[in-house]
């Protein structure tokens, strides 16, 4: 099977890297701004972090609200689309803890 072929390869292209996953987990659980994403993957850059975002939101998966108050406020949550995502998200998480203590 070729790699453009595989179904995996296609998923992980989409989610795969360092820290879409991680982004991703967080924003399954609701809205969040651009602040709380940066204190939940501190580990993240922040250049990093909004080319990730920004990668997301190009493929549908993260939708970006901006309001131009006296204070910009840059909010991240998924779309219907990419809230197709937190089964998955769910299960892998299942699947690293099972993993995590396997190790211990």
């Amino acid at each position: 099977m070729l790699l453009k072929d595989c179904p995996v390869s296609v998923a992980l292209h989409v989610i795969g890297g360092k820290w879409k996953p991680l982004l991703l987990n967080e924003l399954k659980s609701g809205t969040l701004r651009y602040g709380e994403l940066r204190r939940r993957v501190p580990e993240a850059s922040p250049k990093v972090l909004t080319e990730q975002l920004r990668q997301l939101e190009a493929l549908g998966i993260v939708q970006r609200t901006s309001a131009g108050s006296a204070t910009p406020r840059t909010e991240y949550k998924l779309t219907p689309y990419g809230r197709t995502l937190s089964p998955i998200l769910a299960r892998l998480c299942k699947w690293g803890e099972l993993h995590r203590q396997r190790c211990e």
